[in-house]
Formats: structure tokens, C-alpha cells, sequence
């Protein structure tokens, strides 16, 4: 068992007795001992305590009008209103304006019990504890404290319940923004790792997280999110991730890699993303990329009008906004004008073994339009299939009215680069073993009445074919 006592120096020297802000004569030293026990020394007390004998060599102290004290040999130091110490148990009770200061951590509280032998501190009440190597705050109604101490444990170790809140930084990191996490409950074990559980939250200007549950690992380098976990980047265009696993990949304190695995749902100012997994890159607080690919499920984005499937995906949105959308094995892209019965009739669509779709970027918000505007939405500009492509187009042409239907071209080939402007298709070209149908629509039919020169009233056709290769 470790040897733990409390010294009662004050309390036995005459000339304390009659100067109770007398200071008893122990040299203090920095806390060398990796954890070294706590021999708890009186140095002050506001007036005389009593002192009650349990049983022979047990011995209770009481005292009160601002007690301060200091563990031997040790930089630790206790402050409170009143004290009673209960030799038996090993119990030292801190009681009004609580301060305690260890090497790891300073700690204010309303009232505090620390248990020697287990060199634990159970604080309640306006609890605030700031971490001494990190600069990390923890405010709540209670908390546990385990002390380092050889022989006993190797780490700091600190459990909270009812809500605290966790202004959270990383080793080597006291300066910067905090995250802020609330939870219902939290654990953390020395200065980099932490569990906590029930309706978690973290939040800071960029970023914020929810889930059932939290651990954090910075020796491992990630975060992981489990019970309906969602991720939000507060940026200008901003991006969501939800799943049913989320994990985050740390360099120090920043989220350079968030990973959706199963489930996983992702959205931003220009397109959704849907896949078994999603990985989302981040850099500078922004999202720069995102790739997805799963079993169960084939990958799919989809922008304003515009969808890609494929086995699996990578999207290209440095700064959050989307360039570039790369889609492999089994591709497919389909367009639309809008949700209209015209456009549905019209809609095209490509696939191919791989198929790369470039988005031009957004027009600037206006100049007075409030800076955290998103502007305008990206444009999809060109599509090109590789590898046994085929396209579907509509294509008006420069004379056709705004009414005449659009021609429909079916093209074959290697490759096929389809040139877009707005909603409209501008040119098909297609190359190695190109062949294809174009069928054009005629023009409109006559009038209801008009006959033939056989009195028979004629049948309008809608279209006219022409094969050839393309």
C-alpha cells in the first residue's frame, strides 16, 4: 500500500496555535516523482480547528476560515473555505471556493473530496478544470480526477458526467481556436485520447460533428463517430457527410480526411453524393476532393440536373467547388434540362467504361451580396466516355425554333466528347470506329382539314432517320 499521510505541522506547533495565518516550514519542489503520493502538509488555516481522536493513533481534523495546503515535496497546492480530513478513510473534504492546483491540472470547484490512498478528487459543483500541456477547459457540474502516480497508474485519467462542456486542444497546441465538444458523458486519458457518449456534439467556425458516441486518438491520428454520426464544413458552400460510421483522420489538431463507411451520404453547394464509402479530403478547413466506390450499393452523384453512377467515383471541389467528376467501370451520365414531361422526352445520356465530366466554375455573387454568399452554381460543361461509349443526344439546331423538336443523335465509339452550353448540347464528336443514327424531325404537319389531292387527310410523322458514321 502506499504510504499516505497527512501532516498535521500547524496544528502541533505552539506558535500556530495563537497566529493562525502562521505558515508551517516545508520546502516545496516541482512534482518530480511522475506521480509522486501525496503527503498533504497544512500550511494555513483562517482560525483553530479541533481535532477528534477516532482510536488510538487515528486522529480527525477539522478546520475552517480559509485553508491552504500543499502536497510534500511536490508543486501541488489546495486551497478552500473549510477542510475535514477522516484518517480512517483517507479522506481529505474540500468544502467553499475549492482551488487545486497539481502538475497537470488546475482545477476550481465548489467542494471536493480527495481520496489519498486512490489519489483520486471527486469535485462537484461549478466545476472548471484547465489542462496545464494542452490548455484544454472542461466546465460541468462534476468531475473525477486520477492522478498519475507511480505504482498506481502511469496517466492522468479524468471522467465527467451531466453535460460538461469541453473547450478541447491537442498536445503542443495550447493556442488557436478550440473544439467545443458537449456530451453526455466524457473520458479522457492523458492529454490526447478522450471517449464520450450520448447526444455528442462538436463544433467550431469551420466544422461540426453529432453522434451517439466519440473517441478521439491523436496517437493514432483519428476520430471516430458511431450512432447516427453527421459532419458538417461551415464554409461558404459547406459540404455534409453523413453514415453509419464516420471516422476522421487527425493531423495534430486538424481533420485532414473524413470517412463515411457504410451508408454514407454526402452533399455540397453543387452535387450529392450517395456510396457504400466516401472519403472526403479537407485542407485549410475546405474540402478539396471526395472519392467513393462500394459493394452494395453503385456510387452516384448528382448535381442540379445531371447524375453519374459508376463502380466507383472521385470528385475534384478544391475550395469546395466542384471542377471535375471522374467515374469508373460501368459508367453512366444522364442530363436534363429540368423536371418538365418536355424534358424528360429529351433527356440524354452516355456510359461508358470510364466517363470524366468538367463543370466550368460558378459565376462570382454580386459585388454588395454578404461575403459568406455561395454565388451561382457550377456549370457542366463537356462529358467524354471511354471504352465501348454510346450517347444519346438532343440537339437543336441554330435555325430551329424555340418550339421545333431537337434532333436525336445515337452515337457509337472509342471515345465520344460531348461540348455543352447551359442545358443544350453543342456538339458530339466521336472517334475510333465512330458510327451512329441521327434522326430529324420534320416539319410541322398541316393544318386540320388539309387533304391530299386524293381527298384523304394526311398523317403527320414526327421524324425522318438518317444513318451514317458520325
Amino acid at each position: 500500500m502506499i504510504h499516505t499521510v497527512l501532516i498535521l505541522a500547524l496544528f502541533q506547533h505552539p506558535a500556530a496555535r495563537s497566529h493562525p495565518q502562521a505558515r508551517a516550514t516545508v520546502p516545496q519542489a516541482p512534482d518530480t516523482g511522475a506521480g509522486r503520493p501525496c503527503k498533504v502538509v497544512i500550511d494555513t488555516v483562517g482560525h483553530y480547528g479541533r481535532q477528534v481522536e477516532v482510536r488510538p493513533g487515528e486522529t480527525n481534523l477539522f478546520a475552517g476560515g480559509g485553508v491552504r495546503a500543499h502536497c510534500q515535496a511536490s508543486g501541488s497546492t489546495l486551497a478552500a473555505d473549510s477542510i475535514a480530513w477522516f484518517a480512517g478513510v483517507g479522506r481529505l473534504d474540500l468544502l467553499g471556493g475549492v482551488h487545486i492546483r497539481d502538475s497537470s491540472l488546475s482545477l476550481d470547484a465548489t467542494t471536493a473530496s480527495y481520496f489519498v490512498r486512490q489519489e483520486r478528487l471527486d469535485a462537484h459543483k461549478n466545476v472548471v478544470a484547465v489542462s496545464h500541456s494542452t490548455g484544454s477547459v472542461l466546465r460541468g457540474p462534476n468531475l473525477v480526477y486520477y492522478r498519475a502516480v507511480k505504482g498506481i497508474r502511469d496517466t492522468v485519467e479524468i471522467y465527467a458526467s451531466s453535460r460538461p462542456t469541453i473547450e478541447y486542444r491537442s498536445s503542443g497546441d495550447s493556442s488557436g481556436e478550440p473544439y467545443v465538444i458537449v456530451a453526455d458523458r466524457v473520458r479522457m486519458k492523458g492529454s490526447d485520447r478522450m471517449w464520450a457518449g450520448g447526444d455528442v456534439t462538436i463544433d467550431r467556425s469551420d466544422f461540426a460533428a453529432s453522434a451517439d458516441s466519440m473517441m478521439r486518438d491523436e496517437i493514432a491520428g483519428k476520430s471516430v463517430l458511431v450512432g447516427k454520426p453527421r459532419v458538417q464544413g461551415k464554409g461558404a458552400r459547406g459540404y455534409t457527410l453523413t453514415g453509419r460510421r464516420i471516422e476522421l483522420v487527425l493531423a495534430g489538431r486538424e481533420v485532414r480526411v473524413i470517412k463515411a463507411l457504410g451508408t454514407g451520404a454526402a452533399a455540397s453547394a453543387d452535387w450529392r453524393l450517395t456510396a457504400d464509402t466516401i472519403h472526403m479530403f479537407v485542407d485549410h478547413r475546405k474540402l478539396q476532393r471526395a472519392l467513393a466506390w462500394g459493394n452494395s450499393s453503385r456510387p452516384r452523384a448528382v448535381s442540379s440536373r445531371h447524375t453519374i453512377e459508376a463502380d466507383s467515383l472521385a470528385l475534384d471541389a478544391p475550395d469546395e467547388v466542384l471542377t471535375e467528376a471522374r467515374a469508373f467501370g460501368h459508367a453512366h451520365s444522364t442530363s436534363q434540362r429540368d423536371s418538365s414531361a418536355a424534358a424528360q422526352a429529351e433527356r440524354n445520356w452516355m456510359t461508358g467504361d470510364t466517363i470524366v465530366a468538367h463543370w466550368a466554375p460558378p459565376p462570382p455573387p454580386p459585388p454588395r451580396a454578404a461575403s459568406a454568399s455561395r454565388g451561382g452554381a457550377a456549370q457542366l460543361q463537356r462529358l467524354v466516355a471511354r471504352g465501348s461509349a454510346r450517347a444519346l443526344t438532343h440537339m437543336r439546331g441554330r435555325r430551329d425554333s424555340v418550339t421545333a423538336a431537337p434532333s436525336v443523335n445515337y452515337s457509337r465509339g472509342s471515345v465520344i466528347d460531348v461540348t455543352l452550353r447551359g442545358d443544350s448540347v453543342q456538339q458530339v464528336l466521336v472517334t475510333g470506329r465512330a458510327d451512329g443514327i441521327e434522326l430529324e424531325p420534320l416539319p410541322p404537319a398541316p393544318p386540320a382539314g388539309d387533304t391530299t389531292k386524293h381527298g384523304k387527310p394526311t398523317a403527320p410523322a414526327t421524324s425522318s432517320p438518317r444513318r451514317g458514321r458520325s
